[in-house]
């Protein structure tokens, strides 16, 4: 018999550090608040401080996480970093957490799908609790953006932030949990974003330094083309599966590219009767953080009630696709009221788009 997995407990986490588009602006040629908001419908970031790195904004979220689900870290059997902006090569960023935490119990490995990280990990998480009836896990999508970005580089530099969210995956009662999920790579778009240097492909050099090769890039309107054609029948083919409509799904938790798209997204995928859940305004892109630091935002202000479906979709480089559909369990007061600092209330979740 499958045991029924899902999401115990949610925490995320931003730097201190507001950036508006008024700074940006003065760093990027071209980028001019009025036409950021027009694009992006981004008016503000988080940047990371001198020395604070991804693992330490996973952290954070992590321990937030953790003290929403009511569970100490010894509890953890597996942890699961998603990240595409580890603090190092090796070892994973997944080891670093363990060791700040103090889940010495957990076997631990990073996850790099970029922006649909998260998702994945969620996936992968839940395979391995179903597995072991009683184990849990913690799964953290964290990125710190601003270390790789060019700032002459408009069509780049506006969209990204810095950030973590993380959620806590165990046992559920029958009827809650991942209802079903749907993972896709697209091998052949993969020169659509990334990072060409510091790979075995092309090692860190005083060339590639100077080539701006360790800076992400991003063909912007094929990563919409793209996204707009492959993820509406992603969608579709999920839905099906798990025998439910676009009209039964109460919440949508999608990655937070741009706001622009967010939009164009939803009602390409037929779910304008849901409540779509946005904090690009506020935090930016923040990569594999933005999907679970979303969730998290949308579960303590209390808008995700026992038994709603909420649907969690993203998509990354790769390009890797990703949604999975989850059965929302309620425990407790789910950490509500308890909103990160300097988040407010408004803009948790937003209206349909």
């Amino acid at each position: 018999m499958f045991t029924p997995v899902g999401i115990l407990g949610t925490g995320s986490w931003v730097p201190a550090r507001a950036v508006s588009n008024e700074e940006i602006a003065r760093r990027v040629p071209g980028a001019d608040p009025e036409w950021i908001v027009r694009r992006t419908a981004i008016r503000s970031r988080r940047f990371a401080a001198p020395g604070e790195a991804t693992s330490d904004l996973a952290v954070r979220a992590a321990e937030r996480a953790l003290a929403c689900a009511g569970l100490g870290p010894e509890r953890i059997d597996y942890l699961i970093v998603a990240t595409s902006t580890p603090d190092h090569p090796q070892p994973p960023t997944s080891c670093l957490v363990q060791d700040r935490i103090g889940a010495y119990g957990a076997a631990c490995f990073d996850v790099n799908a970029v922006c649909a990280g998260f998702v994945h990990a969620l996936v992968v998480a839940r395979s391995l609790v179903a597995d072991r009836p009683g184990s849990h896990a913690l799964v953290i999508g964290a990125d710190v953006y601003s270390r790789i970005l060019d700032f002459g580089d408009r069509r780049t530099a506006v969209l990204f932030g810095d950030g973590a969210g993380a959620a806590v995956v165990g046992s559920v009662p029958p009827g809650r949990g991942v209802v079903e999920y749907e993972l896709v790579s697209q091998g052949d778009a993969n020169d659509l974003l990334g990072v060409s240097a510091g790979g075995s492909r092309s090692p860190a050099s005083a060339a590639t330094v100077a080539d701006g090769g360790h800076h992400f890039r991003m063909n912007g309107r094929g990563v919409t083309e793209l996204v707009l054609r492959a993820v509406p029948p992603m969608v579709d083919k999920l839905l099906a599966r798990a025998g439910v409509g676009t009209a039964d799904v109460a919440h949508v938790v999608p990655h937070q590219a741009n706001g622009v798209l967010l939009g164009e997204l939803v009602r390409a995928c037929g779910l304008t009767s849901a409540r779509t859940h946005r904090t690009v305004a506020e935090v930016a892109n923040v990569g594999s953080a933005s999907t679970p630091l979303t969730l998290d935002r949308a579960s303590r202000a209390g808008h995700l009630r026992d038994g709603d479906l909420v649907l969690l979709m993203a998509f990354g480089g790769g390009m890797s696709l990703g949604a999975c559909l989850i059965r929302w369990h309620r425990t407790g007061s789910g950490g509500e009221g308890d909103l990160p600092a300097g988040y407010g209330r408004e803009g948790t979740g937003s209206s349909n788009s």
